[in-house]
C-alpha cells in the first residue's frame, strides 16, 4: 500500500467517525411542571342557564346553526327572567 492510499483510508475513515457524532443531537429539554400547566388554558365555566340550554338543544337534536341559534335566544331568556319551557319536536 502506497502513502497516498494510506493517507485516502485514513481521510475517509475519519470523515465517518466525525459524520456519526455529529449526527447525535442532544434531547431537547424537558419541560418542567410548571411550565407545562401555564402553556394549557384552564376549562371554561359554564353557566347553569348554559347548561341548561344545552341540554334542551340536546333533547330536541338540534344540531349547527338551529342549535346555537336556540342557545342563544334560550340564554338571553334566562337570564331575562323565567326558563323557556322545552318545547315539543317539530319534525
Amino acid at each position: 500500500m502506497t502513502l497516498a492510499s494510506r493517507l485516502a483510508v485514513v481521510a475517509i475513515a475519519s470523515l465517518f467517525a466525525t459524520g456519526t457524532a455529529f449526527a447525535q443531537t442532544a434531547a431537547p429539554a424537558a419541560k418542567t411542571d410548571a411550565a407545562a400547566t401555564t402553556d394549557k388554558k384552564a376549562p371554561k365555566e359554564h353557566s347553569a342557564e348554559s347548561l341548561e340550554c344545552s341540554k334542551q338543544a340536546d333533547a330536541k337534536g338540534l344540531h349547527g346553526k338551529e342549535r346555537k341559534k336556540f342557545r342563544s335566544d334560550c340564554i338571553k331568556t334566562a337570564k331575562g327572567g323565567a326558563m323557556p319551557a322545552p318545547a315539543a319536536d317539530k319534525k
